[in-house]
């Protein structure tokens, strides 16, 4: 379960410099590192498309940025991703997939289920890693795209790579 190493090592070969978060249970390894990382800041958010209006900033100010969020928060962020194709700023969105393998909440169904659809609808780019062998090439592509056309990105991160979840051990998130 250390696919987040992969990301974390593509963050820091395109010199992010910035990532937005709401605290999140698939991503808590990689939000931990970005915390840690002197040259990356960390900024925790209240919801998700808070996420796109920091990242327009960033990105006016010269640094590059991602978004690291759950399925259930695509749904928040579908009006603001407008910003980022109306501005044409380059809007890597990295998303731990609920509603999925082995999910116990019913309530992360309908996001998990129709994130994808959703994103491609919006014109983000998507990838989905169900391995975690392919999650390295995949975020330095997901990077790629952004930074280089300019656009908007997603890699699907499938919920089978992380632990299973249940309310007991808090996996409620």
């Amino acid at each position: 379960m250390n696919w987040w190493q992969d990301i974390f090592g593509a963050f820091k070969a395109n010199d992010v410099a910035m990532v937005a978060y709401v605290p999140d249970a698939g991503h808590s390894a990689l939000i931990e590192a970005c915390v840690a990382d002197n040259e990356i800041r960390a900024v925790p958010l209240t919801t998700e498309e808070e996420g796109v209006a920091l990242l327009a900033g960033a990105w006016l100010g010269g640094a590059k940025g991602v978004l690291l969020m759950q399925s259930s928060g695509v749904g928040n962020c579908i009006n603001m991703l407008s910003l980022a194709a109306t501005c044409r700023f380059p809007l890597p969105l990295f998303v731990t997939m609920r509603g999925q393998w082995h999910e116990f909440n019913p309530w992360q169904f309908p996001m998990g289920q129709t994130a994808e659809a959703q994103l491609n609808t919006a014109a983000v780019e998507t990838m989905t890693a169900a391995a975690a062998e392919d999650v390295a090439p995949m975020a330095a592509a997901t990077l790629d795209m952004a930074y280089s056309g300019g656009g908007m990105a997603a890699l699907l991160l499938h919920q089978s790579l992380s632990p299973v979840k249940t309310f007991d051990q808090g996996g409620g998130k």
